[in-house]
């Protein structure tokens, strides 16, 4: 069975979910395919911040977003020696609605969006539907192949395939684009461990020992733990009493929790990635998110530039989408117009990997450089730079007109 749509979006993530809300607002027909039964998974980004909460502002979400089960963190700082905290991050200097970073369960993210844009005729998601392969006409991409949970294929004939299917993309890997891959010296174990009530929330600290890092980040009842560890080293190996040890060493104030870790089962491998497509689009297809660069988990800005390849993606396409198929240029035009503010946050990760990550991974260090403390404590009124560059980015994106809504009430 051939159907047609206006629109076939690979991938229910932040990045599809959010350029098929748009779209779906500007009138295009839109599909998004999601392989999964539902938004329900654990230990994926759960940061949403400054710049993305305006933007739910501007649809007209931000109430319903701010009534969902949520933390706020305004600080980031480093331990140094002598038991202090460095301040590098003051989220709370920012001029802007939201001085802060949401910790928010990906899923209701998710969840909510998916409500707003199944209110608007031209949008639908199909759970449990994988995107198996691509439709070629004339060397353009003309859809996509699909399979759902229950066996049946078909196909979905489409003006655009935008692949928003994350860093292991077979949308991308089936359209002949291959990411450059840039050095990352270590991977992530996230676990979640119960938080007491009279536990802190408001500041990030990351802990650093021994060859290990792990920030623990406040959730409503509990901590989301991502504990980085030397790249290819397999925690899961040493078995489960090994894992609690080393958390216990690292975060004392968790060694009373560890027993509530049963087994490596509830310690989720990631293996991190930073990379960057050279051209994002082939005639018919383009990729957003990390689906056209993967993102280090440091400053935890990948939800972020996804969903601001999401705006800047509708904000150009929509025109063309409604009167037929956007051309190469257009489709190129994406990548100009979001290339530096990627290529600027990759390249501060690559240094805080270089300078801070590489020598606590080699054991070399339990801290930032020296001079980066010296400079910190001398001036602290610097951590308003890197608190801009982690809540408000290079380039934020405004919702274009056509998105904007008046602000929905929480309880509708």
């Amino acid at each position: 069975m051939t159907e047609h749509t206006g629109c076939v979006i690979v991938g229910g993530g932040p990045a599809g979910m959010v350029a098929g809300l748009l779209l779906a607002r500007a009138g295009v027909e839109v599909t998004v395919l999601e392989k999964h039964a539902d938004f329900l998974r654990d230990f994926r980004g759960d940061t949403v911040h400054p710049s993305t909460l305006t933007l739910l502002d501007q649809l007209g979400l931000g109430e319903k977003f701010n009534a969902l089960p949520h933390t706020e963190v305004q600080m980031v700082g480093f331990p140094v020696d002598g038991g202090g905290v460095m301040k590098i991050a003051d989220l709370s200097r920012l001029k802007v609605p939201h001085p802060y970073v949401a910790m928010v369960p990906q899923w209701d993210f998710l969840d909510l969006l998916a409500e707003a844009a199944q209110k608007e005729p031209t949008f639908t998601l199909r759970l449990e539907t994988e995107m198996t392969g691509l439709l070629r006409a004339d060397r353009r991409v003309s859809g996509v192949r699909y399979c759902t949970a229950g066996g049946t294929e078909g196909t979905l004939e489409a003006d655009l395939v935008i692949a928003a299917d994350g860093r292991w993309s077979l949308a991308r890997e089936s359209a002949g684009l291959e990411p450059h891959e840039y050095d990352t010296p270590f991977d992530a174990w996230w676990f979640r461990i119960s938080r007491h009530e009279n536990e802190p929330g408001g500041m990030l600290v990351p802990r650093i020992h021994n060859r290990r890092f792990a920030i623990p980040l406040p959730r409503k009842g509990y901590h989301q733990i991502a504990y980085l560890a030397p790249k290819g080293e397999d925690l899961r190996a040493a078995g489960i009493e090994s894992f609690r040890e080393s958390v216990a060493d690292l975060c004392p104030e968790f060694a009373d929790r560890t027993h509530e870790l049963k087994s490596m089962d509830d310690v989720k491998f990631l293996d991190v990635r930073l990379n960057r497509l050279h051209r994002w689009h082939v005639d018919g297809l383009l990729c957003i998110g990390d689906a056209a660069h993967a993102m280090s988990p440091v400053g935890g800005v990948g939800i972020n530039l996804a969903v601001q390849d999401a705006v800047g993606a509708a904000t150009l396409l929509a025109e063309s989408l409604l009167h037929g198929q956007p051309t190469p240029k257009e489709l190129a035009a994406v990548r100009s117009r979001r290339l530096l503010p990627t290529i600027a946050v990759q390249t501060l990760q690559r240094l805080l990997h270089r300078e801070v990550m590489r020598p606590v991974m080699a054991g070399e260090r339990n801290q930032p450089p020296p001079a980066m403390v010296r400079l910190f404590t001398l001036f602290p009124r610097l951590s308003a730079i890197p608190a801009h560059l982690l809540g408000v980015g290079f380039r934020p994106e405004m919702a274009p007109p056509f998105a904007r809504r008046p602000m929905e009430p929480a309880g509708r």
